[in-house]
C-alpha cells in the first residue's frame, strides 16, 4: 500500500491535473492520427510517425519554456501546435509531406489535439475520486482545446483552468498561484497532480502538495525510475501507479 503519511489526504480540497500525458495520451492518438492523415507517406505504427510526434511534442516543450520565461509567443495552445507543425513542415526530414498537407490539411493535424485517447484508469479513477474532492484541469492547452477534450473523452471535471486565462504557460509560479486564487483555497489544500516531474516541482515551490503519476511517454525512464516520495527523502508528496489507486487512497483517508 502507498504510504501517504507524510500528506494528510483529508487536508486536500481540490487536485489539480496536468491533462496532456497524464489524463489523456497524446503520444498514442497524435502517432496514430498523424499516419492516418499522411495520405500514405506515414505508415501508421512506423518509427517516422513515432518521430514526427515526439518532434511536435518538443517542440510544444521548447515553446512552453520560452514564454514561461517571459519570450515570446502566443499563450494559445491550438496556435501554438500549428506554429510548431508549420516549422516542422519547413525541415528537409518532413518536407515529403509538407507537399501533400495544404491549410486544410494541417487545420485537421492541429485538431488532433482536441481528442486524445484517455489513459484505462482515467474515467473510472476520476468519476470516484471527485466524490471525495473537487477535481480539475490544470493545464497549458487553451481553453476551447481542454473543453472539447473533457466532451469529447467524459472526462468529469468539477472546473478547467487553463493557463491561457493566466497569460502564460507552467512552469511559470503565476499559473499555479492564480489557479489558487481562484479556487479561495491556501496552496496546501491543493495536490498538483502529473506525470512530469517538472510540473510537480514547480507547483511544490508555491506551496502546492504533489502527487506523481508515472505514465509511459511522460519523462525518462530514468526520472520515473528515480522518483520517490518525501517518506522516502524524495521530492514529492505521494507516488501513486494510477488514478484509480489516488481515488481509493483518497476515499479510505475520508473515511478514516
Amino acid at each position: 500500500m502507498t504510504n501517504t503519511e507524510h500528506l494528510d489526504l483529508r487536508e486536500i480540497d481540490a487536485c489539480l491535473f496536468d491533462v496532456f500525458g497524464t489524463v489523456l495520451n497524446w503520444h498514442s492518438t497524435v502517432t496514430r492520427q498523424v499516419a492516418r492523415l499522411s495520405k500514405g507517406r506515414l505508415l501508421e505504427g512506423s518509427q517516422d510517425a513515432v518521430d514526427f510526434a515526439e518532434e511536435w511534442r518538443a517542440g510544444y516543450y521548447a515553446y512552453v519554456k520560452r514564454v514561461s520565461q517571459g519570450g515570446e509567443g502566443t499563450s494559445n495552445a491550438d496556435i501554438m501546435h500549428r506554429e510548431i507543425l508549420d516549422d516542422m513542415l519547413t525541415t528537409p526530414r518532413w518536407s515529403h509531406i509538407a507537399e501533400v498537407w495544404g491549410e486544410s490539411d494541417r487545420e485537421d493535424l492541429t485538431l488532433i489535439w482536441h481528442n486524445l485517447d484517455a489513459y484505462q484508469d482515467t474515467i473510472s479513477g476520476l468519476t470516484e475520486l471527485k466524490r471525495h474532492v473537487n477535481i480539475l484541469a490544470l493545464s497549458n492547452g487553451n481553453f476551447r482545446l481542454l473543453l472539447d477534450l473533457a466532451k469529447n473523452q467524459g472526462v468529469p471535471w468539477d472546473g478547467i483552468f487553463s493557463s491561457e486565462l493566466f497569460g502564460s504557460y507552467k512552469p511559470n509560479k503565476k499559473v499555479y498561484q492564480s489557479a489558487a486564487y481562484h479556487l479561495s483555497l491556501p496552496p496546501h489544500k491543493i495536490a498538483m497532480v502529473a506525470a512530469h516531474k517538472h510540473d510537480l516541482l514547480a507547483a511544490a515551490s508555491v506551496g502546492f502538495k504533489t502527487i506523481y503519476v508515472p505514465r509511459p511517454a511522460e519523462d525518462s525512464h530514468e526520472v520515473r525510475e528515480s522518483m520517490r516520495s518525501k517518506e522516502n527523502d524524495g521530492e514529492v508528496d505521494l507516488i501513486v501507479k494510477d488514478f484509480e489507486e489516488l481515488a481509493r487512497l483518497m476515499r479510505e483517508a475520508r473515511q478514516s
